[in-house]
């Protein structure tokens, strides 16, 4: 099974299907990655291996369990700007990440050391290794998205949103193999245009995953028209979007079989079925670990069925 994620939505959903199956491949989203304070910072597919290895801080489904901020504190204090909250063992994390960089190793060999190093089991692979930044247009003028969505807390309205280096970069190794050996692809319930999209976006992927063999199951981020977590739907309206569930099926239409969506969002089955896919109703949210295990189960009987 190969899950498509970004953020706290899809590592809870690969976390579901880590529980599963022992044999998963998580693709995630590295437009978000930046770096602080020196440090090189993969948000994305941090949240994703700190979920996978059981040490996520249950309250905001990012960061780690039990974090402290000793560091960060003594930065304020030397004058540093500390919008960017970096607990002290997530810049453990960061500190290994920017030196291993350093010493000439890729993205996707550092993502596997960590994960390993963590007690992960499942393959986790950034969808590329190459440079690549979500820029998004707002009123004030085209923001990195770390400045957009942390700093500025995602309060701005969006014009549009660019990625950067997109035209130049390739599918990390092991990417698109994930994808076409696969009996499963998940298209995880993550923010479709900076989570899913940049890594559909990576030359050779979206195509790699439109010609698949593999089942391909997506769950949708809106619920009711509302994102569970993020900026999913401000952003769907400011892109000229429908808010809806339906409205996110249409911009994965040629890349899917089968679409979930949430028992609150059942009426629109009809007007997604016309779309050419399979839908599937049921209780979406993950509020809890049985809630992962249960949905990722119930996509995989019916990419079967």
């Amino acid at each position: 099974m190969t899950v498509l994620a970004g953020g706290v939505g899809g590592a809870k959903l690969a976390h579901g299907a880590s529980r599963v199956t022992d044999r998963v491949t998580v693709v995630v989203n590295t437009a978000d990655d930046a770096r602080i304070h020196g440090l090189w910072v993969s948000p994305d597919l941090d949240t994703v291996m700190y979920t996978l290895a059981g040490i996520a801080n249950p309250t905001t489904g990012w960061g780690i369990a039990g974090e402290t901020y000793t560091t960060l504190e003594a930065l304020r204090r030397l004058g540093a700007d500390t919008w960017f909250m970096l607990g002290d063992q997530d810049l453990a994390t960061h500190l290994a990440r920017t030196a291993r960089l350093a010493d000439g190793a890729s993205l996707s060999q550092v993502t596997a050391e960590l994960a390993t190093a963590l007690g992960v089991t499942a393959r986790l692979l950034p969808a590329t290794d190459d440079p690549l930044a979500t820029m998004v247009d707002t009123p004030a003028g085209r923001l990195d998205f770390q400045d957009y969505f942390v700093r500025r807390k995602h309060q701005d309205d969006v014009l549009g949103v660019h990625l950067d280096g997109v035209d130049d970069a390739r599918p990390a190794p092991g990417v698109l193999p994930a994808l076409t050996g696969a009996d499963v692809v998940l298209l995880a319930p993550s923010n479709p245009i900076v989570s899913v999209g940049p890594v559909l976006a990576v030359p050779g992927v979206r195509e790699a995953l439109r010609t698949s063999p593999a089942r391909r199951v997506g769950v949708s981020p809106l619920i009711g028209g509302r994102a569970v977590k993020g900026p999913a739907a401000q952003m769907l309206a400011g892109l000229g979007h429908e808010v809806s569930a339906l409205g996110v099926a249409r911009l994965y239409v040629d890349v899917l079989d089968v679409w979930c969506i949430d028992t609150v969002d059942a009426h629109l089955a009809p007007a997604i079925t016309d779309l050419g896919l399979t839908v599937h109703v049921t209780d979406t949210m993950m509020r809890t670990d049985h809630d992962r295990e249960r949905l990722a189960t119930e996509l995989v009987d019916v990419a079967g069925r």
